[in-house]
C-alpha cells in the first residue's frame, strides 16, 4: 500500500513528459508492482489462514510465473547483451536530451556521472544533444558547448561546488578536456561495473529467488496437507455412517 501511495503521489505531482525518456514511468511501475504485491500476498495470507486451496494454488501459480519471468529476463539479457546495451544507450541519450526538464531526472543523472566517474553516454560530447549544451553557433544558451558540473574532476578540499566548471569543455579535444572533466562515457563504465560485480548481482538474484521458491514449496505442501485432511474427513464420515463397519 505504501508503494501504491508513493506511486500515485509521484504520478500526480510529476509531469509525465519529463520522465518520458525512461523505459518505464517509475510512478506507474510503483503502482502496478504495489497492486500486484498486495493481491499476491492477500491470496497467500488468506489462503493459508482459511485453508483455501483455490487461493493457495493461485498464490503458488503467480509466484511461479514471477520466478520464471525473472529467470527469462536474466537469460535474455545475457544472450542479447548487445541489444540490451543498445537499449541502455538509447535511454541514456534520451535522458541527456531531457536533462533540464525535471529536477529529479537531473539529480539522477548527476548522481550517476559522479558515482561512475563518467560523462555522457559514449563520451562527453554526447551532451551536445541537449538544447542547452549544444555547440551550434546559433545556440544562445550560456551553457553552450559545456557539460554539467557532475562531469568535472573532484577538487580536494573544495568548500563550494563550482557549477560552471564544465564551461566550454566540448570545444576542447580529448586530452585537454580530460584535465578538467571525465571524458569516458557512462555506458562503458556501467558495463565494467556489472562485470566486476557479477558475484554481488548473482547474490541479489539468489536472494530474490530463494524466498519465492520457498513460498512455492510451502504453499504446495500446505495444499497437499489440506487435501489429505479432506480425504480423511470424508473417509471418517463414510465409515461413521456405516453401523456394521
Amino acid at each position: 500500500m505504501v508503494m501504491v501511495a508513493v506511486g500515485v503521489y509521484a504520478r500526480l505531482m510529476k509531469h509525465a513528459a519529463a520522465l518520458a525518456c525512461l523505459a518505464v514511468d517509475p510512478a506507474i511501475l510503483l503502482i502496478v508492482v504495489g497492486v500486484l504485491m498486495f493481491l499476491l500476498t492477500f491470496c497467500g495470507c488468506i489462503g493459508s489462514l482459511r485453508e483455501n486451496i483455490c487461493l493457495l494454488q493461485t498464490f503458488s501459480l503467480c509466484l511461479t510465473i514471477v520466478f520464471l519471468l525473472q529467470l527469462a529476463a536474466g537469460i535474455l539479457g545475457f544472450v542479447f547483451s548487445d541489444k540490451a546495451r543498445g537499449k541502455v544507450s538509447e535511454i541514456i541519450n534520451n535522458a541527456i536530451v531531457h536533462y533540464r526538464d525535471d529536477l529529479d531526472l537531473q539529480n539522477l543523472i548527476d548522481f550517476g556521472q559522479k558515482k561512475f566517474s563518467c560523462c555522457g553516454g559514449i563520451s562527453y560530447r554526447d551532451w551536445s544533444q541537449n538544447m542547452y549544451f549544444n555547440c551550434s553557433e546559433d545556440n544562445p544558451s550560456r551553457e553552450r558547448c559545456s557539460v554539467p558540473y557532475s562531469c568535472c574532476l573532484p577538487t580536494p578540499n573544495q568548500a563550494v561546488i563550482n557549477t560552471m566548471c564544465g564551461q566550454g569543455m566540448q570545444a576542447l579535444d580529448y586530452l585537454e578536456a580530460s584535465k578538467v572533466i571525465y571524458t569516458n562515457g557512462c555506458i562503458d563504465k556501467l558495463v565494467n561495473w556489472i562485470h566486476s560485480n557479477l558475484f554481488l548481482l548473482g547474490g541479489v538474484a539468489l536472494g530474490l529467488a530463494i524466498p519465492q521458491l520457498v513460498g512455492i514449496l510451502l504453499s504446495q505442501v500446505l495444499v497437499n496437507q489440506i487435501k489429505d485432511q479432506i480425504k480423511l474427513q470424508l473417509y471418517n464420515q463414510q465409515h461413521r455412517a456405516d453401523p456394521w463397519y
